[in-house]
């Protein structure tokens, strides 16, 4: 139990910037008191003392303002942040190492008893402030949920998915789009992801520059490796079309030749 509380603090610490203390973490998250709680309330859930956990669940609520069925699982190392508004299903798995902001809702749309209604979130996945994940289908591995977006389709691993209803954005382009944008001061998951004229002209700027700058360091290697065969070989025998790294330029010459 002690292990996984550690676990627990140091997860906060680490994705938190204003946790300051681990005595902090511990008595000011209400995030940190929900997963404790919650675990003394799925230990009477899995025992069938079910009313016993609906009512430590529901202590749990009323404090920490977090509402997390006593049947659902959690992995290790769940962070829940801030966590006012949070409501998780029965049938809802989160994996280890999620981070969950205020507002989210795991939710269901079938009322059939007993069958998987809620959604499961793979390792590592964020899920936004405000954001809806309602069915029983999965969130795949490093997965990102936008704030306010309303899934109800599975998301690949690694994906983003944003609006309402989410659409599926692909990660190896977005990561590209925001390394190139960090270099350049900024971040490019700051624009919004609808038909706005400015963003999508900002996006084919952005994805424009990241080209370029594949292409010039393609041509950088070119040009390294032409260097290196020209000073191996006398300054005579040159291949034609070879890149030189002296300067040849013979301006009397050229001179003799317009006269």
């Amino acid at each position: 139990m002690f292990q996984r509380l550690r676990e627990d603090i140091a997860c906060i610490r680490e994705r938190d910037p204003a946790a300051r203390s681990s005595w902090e973490v511990l008595t000011c998250y209400p995030g940190l008191h929900a997963v404790v709680m919650h675990r003394q309330a799925a230990w009477w859930w899995r025992r069938e003392f079910h009313w016993t956990a609906r009512f430590v669940s529901h202590i749990a609520r009323f404090l920490t303002g977090v509402e997390i069925h006593p049947g659902a699982t959690l992995g290790r190392r769940v962070f829940i942040d801030h966590g006012m508004g949070v409501v998780v299903g029965e049938t809802a798995e989160i994996g280890d190492d999620c981070t969950i902001y205020q507002g989210v809702t795991l939710g269901g749309t079938s009322i059939t008893r007993g069958a998987k209604r809620h959604p499961t979130l793979g390792k590592g996945v964020i899920v936004g402030a405000n954001s809806q994940v309602v069915g029983g289908f999965t969130v795949g591995d490093n997965a990102r949920i936008g704030s306010s977006a309303v899934v109800v389709k599975p998301v690949p691993p690694g994906a983003t998915a944003v609006g309402n209803p989410a659409r599926i954005i692909q990660a190896d382009a977005d990561a590209t789009r925001e390394a190139t944008a960090a270099k350049m001061g900024f971040s490019a998951y700051g624009l919004t992801q609808g038909d706005d004229p400015v963003s999508l002209a900002m996006k084919g700027l952005i994805d424009n520059a990241s080209g370029h700058e594949h292409q010039i360091a393609l041509l950088w290697q070119a040009i390294e490796k032409l260097s290196v065969r020209s000073r191996e070989l006398p300054s005579d025998d040159c291949v034609p079309g070879e890149a030189h790294t002296t300067e040849t330029f013979d301006a009397e010459r050229l001179n003799r030749l317009v006269k």
